[in-house]
């Protein structure tokens, strides 16, 4: 029986693709049912067998698919995924830990999901959004598995019809390599974040996208019409003719101000009263470099080093660290890059050190403490950072800081490396500035102490909100309280951007608010002297930012500190943003 849908049923997800598609839906098929089966011993042999030559049939299905990405030159840059899969396939935990309960006479499929749901376990534990995303390409890696295990045929996007809209439990990074963008106008999903890599890919390909609505593919069926909204991340089921008549002018204004976007490229990224603010990118990987020059990023405001790390039995030694922090200075073209040193926790990704676990790791051994225990780690990446220094314009970053004291042992280890490269011989820049992350509340509360112990700040705050409001925004029981415009936040980011002028420190913003262009004027008129945010985010921003002045951000910021509650500020900015540019701030109907 067909699922009834009332006119104009809206709902709100995660907008991580932005455009408007409108479209009828062709909803893939679910995920593959597994039982956990008890065998006989006897039977052992032939399940490890099956299991192993399920791998093999992923390996090949995962190498055909890199050589067909590999002929699409727009998507050359995104094979690293495929790779990642691929060494997913190899994982320890993984293979070793399924092997393991088959040999306890459970069946293969069977022992792959409980493996999968103990690898889901530790990436929910995740602090870092970025980090905790990766989990969606384990349950790819194991998805792809499972199907073979169980006889369920591989999903392809090859026979969706024309200008569909695809629903899905989930979409894999490889399933949306294979998007025909000319078939396929844009994505929903149940699961999915802004930060996996399947967000990513979306936005490479100019694909509209909604994911996180946790029951669509239950709400929909095949061809019901759907109206995508990427950017708002609001989702129409069967619309009704004066609300499709609505997003069609929408979808056409914003295709024009797509293409009005392409020419502030290459324009400085000045207010109106002459004030520059540097707009600089956020990156993960190398190959990420490629998206920060196409939207003209003034180099890297923050360079995430934790990949270097995961996935593998053994820290990156010296010189592969420093092979891969020249190769960005490389590329950055003498633009400078900010490399945070490693924040990971007590997660136990990095296997050879064999962490015990911890009962709150958001708020254990994790960032610089991490580092400063693991001290031997952490001399290995200043060494690599120091000596690859002298290959470009390099700013270190130290993550987490609480307080002075953790910031002087990270300069006076600093010291002791500098004096050893001094006596070996090998070159680095003496003059390089060192800044630090302002993303826990005490941070913010002594920032006049910390500002004059650095040469900028760093704002992260995806996890000062998180901090200041006691608010995990993975849990669904209270993610509504994550609330970037909270009088509190705005409170202290006055009083962390007031230190640092005050001190001549530079001031930086790095979370996700820094990309977010209805809260550019907010940023500018607090002192901000750049922002780092996803390449993709650039062009729109840059375009604000030269529409408006500090000396109008600074009037706002005094009014916003008048109001008491979240939706008071939230209204305020939105109406200022939407006088000043409604082209770009039209209201989603909801």
């Amino acid at each position: 029986m067909k699922i009834k849908v009332a006119k104009d049923t809206y709902l709100v997800g995660i907008g991580v693709s932005p455009g408007i598609a409108i479209g009828a839906v062709s909803l893939l098929d679910q995920h593959p049912l597994v039982d956990q089966v008890l065998i006989e011993s006897t039977e052992v042999e032939a399940e490890l067998l099956r299991f192993q030559q399920a791998i093999e049939r992923a390996q090949e299905q995962l190498q055909k698919i890199k050589q067909a990405v590999s002929r699409q030159q727009h998507l050359r840059e995104h094979l690293y995924i495929i790779d990642t899969h691929l060494l997913i396939l190899e994982d320890e935990m993984l293979v070793d830990g399924t092997k393991k309960a088959i040999r306890a006479q459970m069946n293969a499929e069977g022992a792959l999901s409980q493996v999968l749901e103990q690898l889901r376990a530790l990436f929910d534990n995740i602090d870092d959004e970025y980090l905790r995303e990766r989990r969606s390409d384990v349950d790819a890696v194991g998805d792809r598995l499972l199907r073979i295990l169980t006889g369920v045929s591989e999903r392809t996007i090859d026979n969706i019809g024309k200008e569909s809209l695809v629903v899905a439990h989930d979409l894999s990074p490889a399933e949306t390599m294979q998007m025909d963008r000319s078939k396929i106008l844009g994505f929903i999903t149940d699961k999915g974040g802004r930060t996996s890599h399947t967000a990513i890919l979306a936005r490479s390909l100019d694909i509209p996208a909604v994911v996180g609505l946790e029951s669509i593919t239950s709400m929909v069926y095949d061809r019901l019409p759907v109206i995508i909204d990427g950017s708002s991340g609001v989702v129409v089921l069967n619309p009704s003719e004066e609300t499709s008549r609505e997003y069609l002018e929408r979808q056409q204004s914003y295709e024009y101000l797509e293409r009005d976007l392409e020419s502030y490229r290459d324009l400085s990224a000045l207010t109106t009263d002459q004030v520059h603010v540097a707009l600089r990118a956020n990156l993960e990987i190398a190959s990420d470099m490629e998206q920060a020059k196409k939207h003209a990023a003034e180099g890297i405001g923050l360079y995430r080093t934790e990949f270097l790390y995961l996935g593998r039995s053994e820290p990156p030694d010296e010189e592969e660290q420093y092979r891969s922090y020249c190769e960005i200075l490389q590329q950055a073209e003498g633009e400078p890059v900010t490399i945070r040193t490693l924040d990971i926790g007590g997660d136990k990704f990095v296997p050879e050190l064999n962490l015990e676990d911890e009962a709150n790791p958001a708020m254990g051994l994790r960032g610089i403490r991490f580092s400063l225990h693991e001290e031997r780690l952490f001399k290995v990446q200043l060494r690599a950072i120091l000596r690859a220094s002298s290959c470009g314009k390099i700013r270190i970053l130290f993550p987490m800081i609480s307080g002075v004291a953790e910031i002087r042992a990270c300069k006076k280890i600093l010291c002791e490396i500098q004096a050893q490269l001094d006596q070996e011989g090998l070159s680095y820049d003496p003059n390089l500035d060192i800044g630090i992350m302002i993303e826990t509340p005490s941070a913010v509360m002594i920032a006049s102490l910390l500002a004059p112990e650095v040469d900028f700040f760093s704002i992260g705050t995806n996890d000062l909100i998180q901090y200041f409001l006691a608010v995990d925004r993975g849990n669904e029981h209270v993610a509504y309280l994550y609330e970037p415009l909270h009088p509190a936040i705005l409170r202290a980011l006055k009083a962390t951007c007031d230190a640092a002028n005050d001190a001549g420190t530079g001031i930086c913003i790095c979370g996700e608010m820094a990309g977010e262009s209805l809260y550019t004027l907010v940023l500018v008129g607090l002192g901000m002297d750049e922002l780092s945010m996803n390449p993709a985010c650039i062009p729109r921003v840059k375009r604000v930012l030269r529409q408006i002045s500090r000396q109008d951000g600074k009037l706002l910021v005094d009014k916003l500190l008048s109001l008491t509650s979240s939706k008071e500020v939230s209204t305020a900015i939105e109406q200022e943003m939407r006088s000043r540019l409604p082209d770009i701030f039209a209201r989603p109907r909801i």
